[in-house]
């Protein structure tokens, strides 16, 4: 009895020393790369669900999974439940230890907006985070699917991107081919800002036939002064302003009288969330972005006869 009970001893005692020296491993439910080519595991998919991004919280709910967020940042104010998650900070401020006391078991982040410091001030606190980060307009349909798969909701992804490469392949056929228009995206006032080549919205530009006069920039976003907007010239600005910024915007533009599209007043006006959100509704900005460079076109068009 006693021979039986030391070899049970020993048993234990080994498993102890082999799981100290080789953990075992998770077993993991839900298994895909995130947007930094990291490889993110779950048990199961998430439940309870942190998002440091008004347009992370925005797929979440697209997808079905609006019910298992807990925390989120400002601004996150669409759809209109998004507005009853508790707040843990804003993009680049966050309030680590509201977010550990929440238990999620998975943040979802911004990877240029949060930031790399924070992001992994977040993994050292020992949180699962899936980082997001979309270059061009077909990365929005994969984040629906991958988002789909991480809250359990994988049909209801595959539907929501399936509907929006639709929409998207609708517009490519529509407008990429037609004749070129010079567009300068308007990201701010004071001082103007703008965006480059790398920033999503630029893609929505070339989708609709359009060049972004400051595609080539180096940084993503930056200020566009008097001498650069008269040398880039534009046929058409873009302004991602507010309705209560649009006069505003508007009487600064009427100083700069020599530019091409001050001058046939091509100066459009597109709600900043549907171009700016990596989320379905960019398909809404693109299309009016769309309209309003057709509309360029066929100025020039009645002009030339």
């Amino acid at each position: 009895m006693r021979t039986h009970t030391a070899k049970r001893s020993a048993h234990c005692i080994l498993i102890a020393v082999l799981t100290a020296f080789f953990p075992l491993k998770t077993v993991a439910d839900v298994r895909l790369m995130d947007d930094t080519e990291r490889e993110v595991l779950l048990s199961r998919p998430a439940q309870r669900i942190v998002s440091l991004s008004p347009h992370l919280t925005e797929l979440v709910f697209a997808v079905g999974g609006g019910g298992q967020l807990v925390g989120t940042v400002s601004f996150s104010d669409y759809p209109e439940a998004a507005n009853d998650i508790p707040r843990i900070g804003s993009y680049n401020t966050i309030n680590y230890e509201a977010i550990v006391q929440m238990q999620p078991d998975l943040v979802l982040a911004w990877g240029s907006g949060n930031g790399e410091e924070k992001i992994s001030k977040l993994k050292s606190l020992g949180l699962t985070v899936y980082i997001s980060e979309p270059k061009i307009l077909e990365d929005v349909a994969l984040s629906l699917q991958k988002i789909g798969i991480l809250v359990g909701n994988k049909d209801q992804g595959n539907d929501e991107a399936e509907n929006f490469l639709k929409r998207l392949t609708k517009l490519k056929k529509s407008y990429s081919n037609q004749s070129q228009v010079s567009v300068f995206y308007q990201l701010s006032s004071e001082p103007i800002m703008t965006l480059s080549g790398r920033h999503l919205i630029s893609d929505v530009v070339t989708l609709c036939g359009g060049r972004n006069v400051f595609a080539e920039a180096l940084p993503i976003a930056l200020k566009a002064n008097k001498e650069s907007l008269l040398r880039s010239n534009p046929q058409v600005v873009i302004a991602g302003a507010e309705k209560k910024n649009q006069l505003a915007w508007l009487d600064r533009w009427k100083r700069l009288s020599s530019i091409t599209a001050v001058q046939n007043g091509h100066i459009y006006f597109i709600h900043p969330d549907l171009l700016s959100r990596h989320t379905p509704r960019i398909i809404d900005g693109a299309e009016k972005m769309c309209n309003f460079l057709a509309k360029v076109r066929n100025q020039k068009k009645e002009t030339e006869r």
